[in-house]
């Protein structure tokens, strides 16, 4: 009787473990499976610090995306090198669509100014899932600058080249590159005026506001508050067609420039060879915030426009952004000391 016992004991302990043992090797395949994003929170990594355009247009999609995929959306700053830290450090990351990155134009330009510091790709390293906004800059100096419009300006500057500089946030930026396309375009490039490098836009506006600096191309989330209490004041802005934010403001077109149009544009990554199920999560996510009524009211807000590009419509506008960006730099003969 007992060695019955024995054996169904033993029976029964081998279905528990053989059971046990199922349980352990199905586990992980459950987790894997598990509908994205329902496993952790999503982490978006804005490589440059906290205040600036990119951060706010970043902040603003986050909260849709949100709302959207039912999941958590956390804002990571990791700023540095014109954003090439951050963009690295998603380059390197896992593509389960845990990880994100956003940026603006600067991720297509930086790379091409810091060739021997670059260790990603900004193409091959990088999933496109969209693009969600673009916005023109506006041109503005310090209100000690005896110039009214950008003529004035132009011939302010070449009249005593050396007591004016420009500004930017940072190299590559659209600022960056508007400036460099403006003093190409307008005969200052043999003049040697310095265009001074700060880490982001709040030191870079702070001077300009001070005076250290003249002029300057930046957002309007940025500088639109600046012009608005007579801090600074703005000569031109960079679009297409005047603001509705900055109605008084002429384009660079009305200005006398026929061909200068320059945008700041926003969009989101993920690390190269994200999976298509995933993608496609993210893709609609982003379309649908993208084209939300409360998206555009608050970018509009900001002096952005929704602008939505889905993953391979952005590519090519990344590559086709990229050339741009390039002959500008040539152009101007752009060389990082």
């Amino acid at each position: 009787m007992k060695s019955i016992h024995r054996r169904a004991f033993t029976r029964y302990g081998v279905a528990l473990a053989s059971l046990a043992a199922a349980g352990a090797l199905h586990a992980p395949l459950a987790l894997a499976q598990a509908p994205y994003p329902t496993a952790k929170p999503i982490v978006i990594v804005v490589p440059h610090a906290a205040g600036g355009a990119v951060d706010g247009v970043a902040r603003t999609l986050a909260e849709r995306l949100a709302e959207d995929l039912k999941q958590s959306v956390v804002v990571e700053n990791r700023p540095g090198a014109s954003g090439l830290i951050g963009a690295a450090s998603v380059a390197r990351a896992d593509a389960d669509g845990y990880t994100l990155y956003f940026n603006a134009s600067i991720h297509a330009a930086a790379p091409l100014l810091y060739k021997s510091q670059v260790k990603f790709d900004a193409i091959k390293d990088f999933t496109p899932i969209g693009m969600v906004a673009e916005g023109a800059l506006i041109f503005s100096v310090n209100p000690q600058v005896p110039a009214n419009t950008v003529i004035d300006l132009v011939n302010v500057v070449k009249a005593n080249p050396n007591k004016y500089s420009f500004v930017t946030s940072g190299y590559g930026s659209a600022g960056h590159l508007g400036i460099a396309q403006f003093v190409s375009d307008v005969g200052l490039g043999d003049k040697g005026i310095p265009i001074a490098l700060y880490k982001g836009a709040a030191p870079a506006l702070q001077d300009l506001i001070g005076g250290q600096v003249h002029a300057m191309m930046d957002p309007f989330l940025s500088s639109l508050p600046h012009v608005q209490s007579g801090r600074l004041r703005a000569i031109a802005q960079t679009g297409r067609v005047r603001s509705p934010l900055l109605p008084d403001v002429p384009t660079m077109r009305e200005a006398g420039l026929r061909d200068f149009e320059f945008y700041s544009w926003y969009g989101l990554w993920a690390p190269a060879k994200l999976p298509a199920p995933v993608l496609k999560a993210l893709e609609s996510a982003t379309e649908r915030s993208t084209k939300s009524a409360a998206f555009k009211t608050k970018l509009n807000g900001l002096g952005f426009d929704a602008t939505f590009r889905n993953s391979a419509d952005f590519n090519k506008y990344i590559i086709s952004e990229t050339a741009k960006y390039q002959a500008i730099i040539e152009k101007a003969g752009i060389k990082i000391e």
